[in-house]
């Protein structure tokens, strides 16, 4: 490996918590209590995982899930974890999305989460904030379910170079395999896009029948297709 020039990639002793929870800026209650999704935009997970660097540092990343589908609809990667990771990561799922309002977001009792500017975000959006209950780590699964598969399958036990080349690798796996390929046994063995493109199809199908029942009948029926969410 001298010769080489290689170096082998140390184990690291120091793990850095991503979840500081003794805050004072209060907690949401845990909506996710309620009934699962049953369609795009109606919950929203989040969560941050370090990812480590060469040079013994780390970087972090932020995601955001929509839980019907499994799509990862926002994300960002930063060299630290303050409130402008998630929030950015927010800001995009928000653009990808357009329409969250009444969506739940969900996420652990990190003080990130609990931070003002962030609920301002979450209020300009129209949703409503959920987090996990005092001591059950299992309320935010979902979002650990993501990071587990990305340790795995992407980090391997390795680390990246610098944050730019986690940012660039994390694309391609988020949006060029996780998203696109990568099939999830809970949604009938399909890719997340598969899985959204299907209900899309199915309700355009379904809405088209009623407009040609309405038609049939001589009711003016209005146009309610759209592919968008």
């Amino acid at each position: 490996m001298k010769e080489q020039g290689l170096k082998a990639i140390q184990p690291r002793s120091f793990v850095p918590r991503t979840t500081y929870s003794r805050h004072s800026l209060g907690y949401a209650e845990n909506l996710l209590l309620e009934l699962p999704p049953a369609k795009p935009n109606e919950v929203l997970a989040g969560d941050i995982i370090y990812l480590p660097l060469q040079d013994g540092g780390f970087a972090y990343l932020a995601t955001w899930t929509d839980l019907f589908s499994r799509l990862v609809v926002g994300w960002e990667v930063l060299a630290h974890m303050q409130e402008a990771l998630i929030i950015t990561a927010f800001a995009k799922a928000w653009r990808r999305r357009v329409k969250l309002a009444g969506a739940i977001v969900h996420s652990d009792r990190g003080g990130q989460y609990a931070s003002g500017k962030f609920r301002q975000l979450l209020q300009q959006a129209g949703c409503r904030q959920s987090m996990s209950r005092a001591g059950e780590s299992y309320d935010n699964a979902y979002a650990e379910s993501l990071f587990s598969r990305y340790k795995a399958e992407l980090l391997e036990g390795g680390a990246f170079a610098d944050v730019e080349e986690a940012r660039m690798e994390t694309f391609n796996y988020i949006e060029g395999y996780y998203n696109r390929i990568r099939c999830h046994s809970s949604l009938g063995y399909v890719s997340p896009e598969e899985y959204e493109r299907k209900f899309v199809a199915e309700r355009d199908r379904t809405l088209g029948e009623v407009l040609d029942k309405k038609k049939v009948k001589g009711i003016k029926a209005e146009q309610l297709l759209c592919n968008t969410f």
